[in-house]
């Protein structure tokens, strides 16, 4: 009977208007099935909200219950044996509204509140969430980066291949194609001329030192010798002789390749980046040119209209990069061909003069020609390491 009455009275519901009056109920089967149901379950705490701001004022904010556990009312045995004996007595009703509130009731929607700060949540939350699209944002954009990489890679291969098995056409400049040609072929020969240079030097080197030492041991002998001192006099000057104007040969061998080297490995290598990245954009160039070729002859439905524009764009795009590295190769060429001339004569002068001088044994024409060209020589022992880096 207990169980029956309770599940019967948990699924009723309280008609409560603005006022907190009952809207059609009689007054006392309405108040004896609400005791019943506020005494067996009490209020459902997790489906109501308290309104704070006081009974039947103006709604200042909703303060949310769910946190608070277990039913408020207990049921009270005593009463009912009382309601059912007849005695009279005040609406329950009316007497609650004249109610202090409780204590305990009063602290718990305290402490709820300050739990559960309604409007603060949100901007406690706008900095994770400013974060994460920043994150997201950064992710989209290399994504996006390393798909356009391969779209370019798939489409400059595909051109590569089939301009290397003959399928493709490329565009050519047959004069700047020319010019690079030649600029190629003169890199590989002064490389060659660096070479033999510098196995120049090395030899020559062992001749100077072969030549110094062998001086100082004919100044040794011309002084233990008595009877051959003036002889190996006359060698031993004659020796550091030969190897002052070696010395003097080698400083100019060296700065003859080592503007060579500058030349070389700076000026030429330059203009070669340059013209790589002008090859580059040619290939770029003739694959979305044959994309927008072949999107050219297809059907001109609504879906390839808007692919050609794209291909129409992308290849506009990719003309004007390569008619810029274009031009800047054609300019780069010009110049370095000027400062290879200019370089070049200096150079080949000095060399010229030098070996000369020295094969003649002028001595006064090889100090010249140094003098001519800024030429200066090390002093002897430079070479060597001072005693503050051997330690």
């Amino acid at each position: 009977m207990a169980d029956s009455m309770m599940s019967k009275a948990a699924t009723m519901e309280i008609p409560i208007n603005s006022n907190g009056d009952s809207r059609t109920l009689g007054e006392d089967d309405g108040l004896e099935q609400d005791l019943q149901q506020v005494m067996v379950s009490g209020p459902n705490l997790n489906e109501t909200s308290i309104v704070s701001g006081g009974y039947g004022g103006a709604a200042e904010g909703i303060i949310p219950t769910s946190s608070i556990k277990g039913p408020a009312i207990f049921f009270n045995p005593e009463y009912l044996e009382k309601r059912k004996s007849g005695d009279p007595k005040e609406d329950i009703r009316n007497k609650s509204r004249g109610i202090p509130p409780s204590q305990s009731a009063t602290s718990r929607i305290a402490n709820q509140a300050q739990r559960y700060p309604g409007p603060s949540m949100h901007h406690s939350n706008s900095n994770p969430m400013m974060a994460e699209e920043a994150t997201r944002g950064v992710a989209v954009e290399k994504l996006d980066t390393v798909k356009k990489w391969g779209i370019n890679t798939y489409k400059c291969t595909k051109q590569m291949f089939s301009e290397r098995f003959g399928r493709g056409s490329r565009t050519v400049d047959l004069e700047l194609e020319a010019q690079i040609d030649l600029l190629r072929d003169t890199k590989s020969k002064y490389e060659n001329i660096l070479r033999l240079s510098g196995s120049l030097t090395t030899h020559f080197y062992n001749m100077v030192q072969t030549q110094q030492a062998l001086g100082d041991i004919f100044a040794d002998l011309s002084q233990k010798s008595p009877e051959l001192q003036d002889e190996f006099g006359y060698n031993a000057e004659t020796q550091k002789l030969l190897c002052k104007n070696g010395e003097a040969l080698l400083g100019a061998i060296n700065f003859f390749e080592s503007s060579v080297n500058t030349l070389v490995t700076k000026t030429m290598e330059d203009t070669l980046m340059t013209i790589k990245m002008y090859e580059n954009a040619r290939l770029e160039f003739d694959a979305y040119r044959a994309d927008l070729e072949e999107l050219s002859t297809g059907p001109r439905d609504a879906g390839t209209m808007v692919r050609m524009e794209m291909a129409q764009a992308q290849y506009q795009q990719h003309r004007d990069k390569y008619e810029r590295l274009r031009s800047d190769v054609s300019i780069k060429l010009k110049f370095l061909e000027e400062n290879k001339v200019k370089v070049m004569h200096k150079q080949l002068l000095l060399f010229h003069n030098a070996i000369s001088a020295y094969f003649a044994g002028n001595q006064q024409q090889l100090e010249q020609t140094l003098r001519q060209f800024n030429v200066k020589l090390k002093p002897p022992g430079s070479d060597k390491p001072s005693w503050l880096e051997e330690q």
